[in-house]
Parts: C-alpha cells; sequence; structure tokens
C-alpha cells in the first residue's frame, strides 16, 4: 500500500511540473516586427479565442478596395471618363471634388472683385482689364475646368467643338488670339474691356507641371513685357498663385487669385492676395480613407457618409455629392476672400462632423499604400497628407505614404512591388489617362 502511494505522489508531481512548464501563446505579443503587414494581421490573429470573429481568407490584389483620389481617370485629351479603371472592382471609387462647381466660383469671385474695386483696378487707366493666367496641367480635367471659369466669368471665353477653349495663348497682348477673344464688363455706367494677356502651363524643365518655381519665374517675365498693363493675376492653384504674390504682384499691388485655400495663401489674404477656393480639403481626405474603411469592414459605402457610423460621423448634403454613374464622390467648395477668410487660416483641421474615433475592437486596424503624385506639390503635402495623417488614426488604418517626383509613375509604381502586404490601395496618378499602370500591378 505504501508503494501505491508513493507512486500516486511521483505521478502527481510530474503531471504539475509539466503544467508549470508549460507557456501559453500570448496573440498580443505573436507577431513579429519583420514580417510584412499582411503577415502581421495573419500572426496577431491566429491565437485568438472562440469569441473573435474568423480570420477573413487573404484577399487577391485585384478584388482589394480602391480609391482614386485627386485625380480622377480619365483622358487628358477629351476628358472621358476612364470607366474601366473607375469599375476595377467593386470596392473601387474616385474621391475629389466638383471642378465645374469650383471653377464657376473661382471666376465668379474674380469678377465680383474687379467690379468692387473698379477704380484702383486699371491701373494704368487705359480701359482694358489686362489679366495673366497660370495654367497648372492642359491635360488635367480640375485646371483645364479653372482655367474656362476664369474665361467664362470674364467673358473672354471662346467655344470650341461645344466646350470652352482651354489651351494656353501664349501672349496675347493685341488681343488677337484664337483661343480667347476680348471681353466686355459694364461697371458703374462704363464699358471695359478684358483681355487675357498671357496664359502659360507651368511645367518644369523635367516635366513636372503645376510648378511653382516656373509660375514664379514666368510672372517676371510677364511683368517685364507688359508692365502695368496686368491688372489681375489668377491662377489654377494657390502654390503657383503665392509664387506669383511673392515674386511680383504683392509689391505691385496687384490682386492674385488662386485656389485651394492653402493655409500661406489664406494669411495672404490679409497682405493683399485676392482670394483662392476651399475644395474642402478636410472632407476629400475623410472620404479618401472613409470609403475604404468602409469597404474593409464590408459595410455599405454610405456609412459615415450620408449615414452615421456607429460614432456619430456623418457629413450633410452641402460639402459633398455622390455621382453613382461615375462611382465619384466629389467635395462641394467655397469662395474664400477677405470677408472670411480667418475661418480658413487652418486648412489641416479635421472636419467636425468627422472627427470622432472610430472602436477599434469593432474596426480593427488595416494597411493602406497611398501615394501622392508629387513631394513638391504644396496643396497634397501641405494640407492633403496631413489632414489625411489625422484621419487615419481617427479610423484605425496604418497608411504607408509614398511621395512621387510628379514626372513619371514609374517612379511610384516601382515602390508597389508588394501589394499583398496591404488591405487596400488609395492612388494619386501623375497624369489621369494611366490608371492601367496601377491596376496592371493589382491583376497580377
Amino acid at each position: 500500500m505504501k508503494k501505491i502511494l508513493a507512486l500516486l505522489l511521483a505521478l502527481t508531481m510530474v503531471l504539475t511540473l509539466a503544467a508549470c512548464g508549460r507557456k501559453e501563446k500570448d496573440p498580443k505579443n505573436s507577431g513579429n516586427k519583420g514580417d510584412t503587414p499582411s503577415q502581421q494581421t495573419e500572426n496577431n490573429t491566429e491565437d485568438k479565442g472562440q469569441d473573435n470573429p474568423p480570420v477573413e481568407s487573404k484577399k487577391a490584389n485585384k478584388d482589394k478596395p480602391l480609391v482614386w483620389y485627386n485625380r480622377q481617370p480619365s483622358s487628358s485629351a477629351t476628358g472621358e471618363l476612364d470607366m474601366a479603371a473607375l469599375n476595377f472592382n467593386k470596392d473601387t471609387y474616385y474621391v475629389g471634388f466638383d471642378a465645374v462647381q469650383g471653377a464657376t466660383l473661382q471666376g465668379q469671385m474674380i469678377r465680383d472683385y474687379i467690379e468692387a474695386h473698379i477704380n484702383a483696378i486699371d491701373r494704368n487707366g487705359d480701359g482694358i482689364i489686362g489679366y495673366v493666367l497660370a495654367i497648372g496641367d492642359v491635360g488635367h480635367n480640375d485646371s483645364i475646368a479653372r482655367t474656362r471659369g476664369v474665361r467664362s466669368a470674364l467673358d473672354t471665353a471662346v467655344e470650341a467643338n461645344g466646350n470652352v477653349e482651354s489651351a494656353a495663348v501664349g501672349t496675347n497682348l493685341d488681343g488677337t488670339s484664337t483661343f480667347v477673344k476680348d471681353g466686355k464688363l459694364s461697371i458703374g455706367g462704363k464699358d471695359y474691356i478684358v483681355r487675357e494677356l498671357a496664359s502659360q502651363e507651368m511645367k518644369n524643365s523635367s516635366g513636372s507641371t503645376w510648378d511653382a518655381s516656373t509660375a514664379g519665374n514666368t510672372i517676371g517675365t510677364w511683368a517685364s513685357s507688359f508692365g502695368d498693363q496686368i491688372d489681375i493675376v489668377a491662377s489654377n492653384n494657390d502654390g503657383m498663385g503665392m509664387a506669383m504674390f511673392l515674386g511680383w504682384s504683392k509689391a505691385n499691388n496687384v490682386p492674385t487669385f488662386g485656389y485651394d485655400a492653402n493655409s500661406d495663401a489664406v494669411a495672404a489674404i490679409a497682405d493683399g492676395y485676392g482670394g483662392t477656393i476651399s475644395q474642402h480639403a478636410d472632407v476629400q481626405a475623410y472620404l479618401t480613407l472613409r470609403v475604404l474603411r468602409n469597404a474593409l469592414d464590408g459595410v455599405d459605402v454610405d456609412t459615415g457618409i450620408g449615414t452615421p457610423d456607429d460614432a456619430g460621423n456623418v457629413l450633410s448634403a452641402d460639402v459633398y455629392k455622390y455621382v453613382e454613374s461615375e462611382r465619384s464622390y466629389y467635395a462641394l467648395n467655397a469662395a474664400v476672400t477677405a470677408e472670411n477668410y480667418q475661418n480658413f487660416l487652418d486648412a489641416t483641421v479635421p472636419y467636425g462632423p468627422v472627427s470622432n474615433q472610430l472602436d477599434a475592437g469593432t474596426h480593427p486596424a488595416k494597411y493602406v499604400w497611398l501615394d501622392i503624385y508629387n513631394a513638391a506639390d504644396n496643396f497634397l503635402s501641405a494640407t492633403y497628407q496631413p489632414l489625411l495623417q489625422k484621419y487615419d488614426d481617427l479610423l484605425n488604418l496604418n497608411v504607408e505614404y509614398i511621395g512621387g517626383d510628379g514626372q513619371t509613375e514609374g517612379n511610384i509604381t516601382n515602390r508597389l512591388s508588394n501589394p499583398d502586404g496591404y488591405d487596400a490601395f488609395a492612388i494619386n496618378m501623375v497624369k489621369t489617362d494611366n490608371a492601367a499602370s496601377y491596376t496592371g500591378i493589382l491583376s497580377q
């Protein structure tokens, strides 16, 4: 009997020691720093208990959520939308802003300013209101719309094939260009001629468009040629507009108008910058990541947009619109002038109604690859990206930001070598024609 008790005691000790020596895996520490984002996701979920939702099977890259933003897939020659790119898969959308509405606002803002300040506008008293126009990219839909908006508002537009001509005129000192005509404004009982003295695509020697340095140099050339005949400076964006303002027009008290409501441009209104247009970058940046978040969560795309989400985020109809046939979300624009610029001084503040943190338990972290076509672009780098970086925290998205050179798609696509490591993609092309450069990679 004593031998049996001794054996039982020994067996109990062996079992106890074995149990003490066994170490359960900790799901929180199962990921390795060297793993790709997807590998980390898989590692971190492999030992979760029964109460957690099952891990979804890995999607093919061609089926992952994709958002085109800022540059809508389209023909640079005709402006026709690239519907194949916009319908790449069921979770593909475009996010931008209403280019035509914003362009109309910019043109009207300039015209309103001229009418309100006519006694000071005609600097040499010749009865001709002369303006120069900085064009960002002659093949970009947004740039085309803004050029047309200015010309339409100032009565200098010429129609070609049913659309307002958007080509650059070069120089037009004598008013004989076939791309524009001399306009006419009647103000205070007096008729004035309005003339586009010059316009040019601001492309640098490396091929990068929307180039601020080129605009700064060009205004010096125009000023040397036209002198006090320049009464207004107009620009397709604030980056170029501010370069011209600081390079010449501020010192010569010539009102300059841009687009984007960049913080430096808004602040410059106090120093004579004529005005700019807010394209609601705060709403655009939110939409860029929100449609991805919704697709990743498997919920209706309208969640947190037109329909409140579980955190109370929702947008009102006066700041965005959705065009189903184009699979495109567009933020609406607002004019920023001397009367209201103080409300727009910080362009990097998230939009209040969609600033609520999502619960990480319900909306777990996902990995997003996102590029900016040109790391030197003032609007995208100084306004859009800071907003994205605030929203990615609120939406529980780990975003890898890629900055391009503004010249070639290859500078960006070469860094999309491991799409398997990401759950979704946000793409900002160099040229609007080149969507296939990205979908080709995702389709492999």
